[in-house]
């Protein structure tokens, strides 16, 4: 973000307690994480916090004076849920947690490693962040797994609609007001449009 000088931060929102400066008790608190190493950086989403995670440039100001970044938001999907010890799990060592963080290599293409469907288990991320590199103020890559784990109903048959699952990537801190309010509004065409 701004440069390769980022750094991760798990982002969770909580009650505040009651009292003095919460009285109705309808206040939050958010709660901002460092993830400091690749280890610390395997992470599940959890929706009753409504986990996000930012990526910051802590080095680079805003016009507002705090750091820029993006802030990623999973959908909310399961991991993977065949057995731990079976070959698709093994094989697909990615899709155990939702958020993986890792220092960029530019060997490091494919978050189940080359040839997947070929060995045995454990390549991939499981392998490249096992050696737990440091992710404070470096060139850092996001890995979000997104899935979908479908039961089977009567009206899949013959042909299965679709299923959805996705994220939303938004600026947190890279601007110092809404971007769209710079947007000229937009000619009417013919009448009956509203002018404001």
């Amino acid at each position: 973000v701004d440069g390769t000088d980022n750094v991760v931060e798990e982002v969770d929102l909580r009650a505040a307690p009651i009292g003095p400066e919460n009285p109705t008790g309808t206040a939050m608190v958010v709660d901002h994480t460092v993830l400091r190493s690749e280890l610390e950086a395997r992470r599940m989403s959890d929706q009753f916090v409504a986990r996000g995670w930012c990526v910051r440039n802590r080095k680079v100001a805003n016009p507002l004076g705090g750091p820029v970044g993006y802030k990623l938001l999973p959908a909310a999907s399961p991991v993977l849920l065949a057995h731990p010890g079976s070959e698709p799990a093994e094989r697909a060592g990615f899709a155990r947690h939702h958020l993986w963080v890792s220092a960029y290599d530019p060997a490091e293409l494919r978050a189940a490693g080359p040839y997947p469907n070929q060995h045995p288990g454990g390549a991939g991320l499981p392998s490249w962040t096992a050696a737990d590199r440091p992710l404070v103020d470096t060139d850092v890559v996001l890995w979000l797994t997104c899935g979908v784990s479908h039961v089977v109903r009567p009206e899949d048959w013959p042909v299965m609609p679709t299923a959805r699952t996705g994220f939303l990537l938004e600026p947190a801190g890279f601007f110092d007001r809404n971007p769209a309010l710079d947007v000229p509004p937009s000619a009417a065409r013919g009448e009956g449009h509203c002018h404001t």
